[in-house]
């Protein structure tokens, strides 16, 4: 579903990336940590057809998605930035349905199957009670929840969201991470940039670890979090446990 060979971008004269590989298969769901300033959330756009790669080769299943039409990509690729900026006053319902436009025949009303997946989206993400409510009146976490579910909402093949869980409640956010890994289980790939490292050994299947813009670590959890190179790039040693009652834990030393 997404291919990185050796990519390298970056703002103007500054570059972030450096020789960036990566793959994700459908049916994974992949964590991108590192400590602030590695190039995380450049990686998102660089995938998300934001940013165009200054060297090699960016594929979202076998598309460029710098060139193609975002309508296109849309149908393919649900991507959810760090920041997202509204200059109307929409309800939350109005934000989730947004992630429908790829299946729409034009710019007509929603059909039932859109009303049924909105709703559904809203439901997991425990949103649903907002439907009515202006977006711009909810708090910090309830917008965040909103805009999960409009990526949920869209019904994509690849998920790629940029902090997710930011501004999150405990159970919220594993609630969150819960319903991409029922993503992944439908056989959709997912993507999540995220700070919680915890949230990250405790859901994804892989972690990768960037530091100033490489790839330091690409590997289930417990192995990835392990790695030498990666307590050097969070300045402290990191260890996976696993729980009584099954599941992990991240324990920083």
């Amino acid at each position: 579903m997404l291919a990185l060979t050796d990519v390298g971008c970056g703002y103007g004269a500054v570059p972030v990336l450096d020789g960036v590989s990566l793959a994700v298969t459908a049916g994974e769901l992949v964590a991108v940590v590192g400590p602030n300033g590695a190039g995380k959330t450049t990686l998102a756009r660089v995938i998300g057809g934001l940013l165009p790669a200054r060297r090699g080769q960016v594929r979202v299943d076998g598309r460029d998605p710098a060139t193609t039409p975002r309508r296109e990509l849309a149908r393919t690729l649900a991507y959810l930035p760090q920041r997202y900026e509204l200059a109307f006053p929409f309800t939350a319902l109005e934000i989730v349905l947004m992630g429908r436009y790829a299946h729409r025949a034009g710019p007509g009303l929603e059909r039932a199957p859109d009303l049924a997946a909105a709703e559904a989206a809203m439901t997991r993400c425990d949103v649903a009670p907002l439907a009515d409510r202006r977006f711009d009146t909810l708090s910090g976490g309830e917008r965040r929840r909103v805009l999960v579910a409009q990526a949920l909402c869209q019904g994509a093949r690849l998920l790629l969201l940029d902090e997710p869980t930011a501004g999150l409640d405990p159970a919220h956010a594993i609630a969150v991470m819960a319903a991409l890994a029922a993503e992944r289980d439908r056989g959709a790939a997912a993507v999540v940039v995220t700070h919680d490292l915890d949230l990250a050994a405790r859901a994804a299947d892989r972690v990768v670890v960037l530091e100033r813009g490489r790839v330091v670590a690409d590997a289930p959890p417990a192995e990835a979090f392990a790695a030498p190179a990666v307590a050097r790039a969070f300045g402290c040693a990191l260890c996976v446990g696993e729980l009584p009652g099954g599941g992990r834990y991240l324990v920083a030393r």
